[in-house]
């Protein structure tokens, strides 16, 4: 338990960091096994033709599905397909991690066929009381998804809860 933690200047500095950039693809085959493991049965999901008469260009990606990391050996992590420093580099000392939430905001439209590119920023650091776990710290991320045209297609705003 973290009782007297406090966000030091050496970690305020980090504040605004960004990660390098990696890509993700979507694919009608991930589009189809997203959609199905979250339970989605809207055609529009499955079938070409269907999405098209809907008036997609393609698959459309389901809520919250930003395409598939690509990995690459020597490159990405070695368990997950982000690349190394896909997360600030913030000396906290705490074990503890909590999900705290993700929201995604979208301003185009993502089908499969497409390619989107991941910049991953430290948007802010706060601290919170918590009875049964001391001082948490709230670290709050920004991940904005370019696409192959350049235009900004999601922004994916997430809590890591740390104590």
């Amino acid at each position: 338990m973290a009782e007297n933690f406090q966000i030091s200047k050496e970690m305020q500095a980090v504040i605004g960091w960004e990660s390098s950039p990696w890509d993700c693809e979507v694919t009608a085959t991930s589009v189809r096994a997203f959609a199905r493991g979250v339970g989605y049965t809207d055609l529009v999901y499955y079938d070409v033709e269907t999405a098209k008469k809907a008036g997609y260009r393609n698959l459309p990606a389901p809520p919250t599905y930003l395409g598939t990391p690509i990995f690459i050996p020597g490159k990405s992590d070695d368990y997950l397909p982000f690349p190394p420093d896909s997360m600030p580099p913030l000396e906290h000392g705490l074990t503890g991690l909590l999900d705290g939430g993700t929201e995604t905001e979208y301003f185009e439209t993502i089908c499969a066929g497409d390619t989107l590119t991941c910049v991953n920023k430290l948007a802010s650091l706060n601290t919170k009381e918590s009875k049964g776990l001391g001082t948490m710290l709230i670290m709050s991320t920004e991940a904005t998804y370019t696409n192959q045209d350049g235009k900004v297609a999601a922004i994916q705003r997430a809590q890591v809860i740390l104590y």
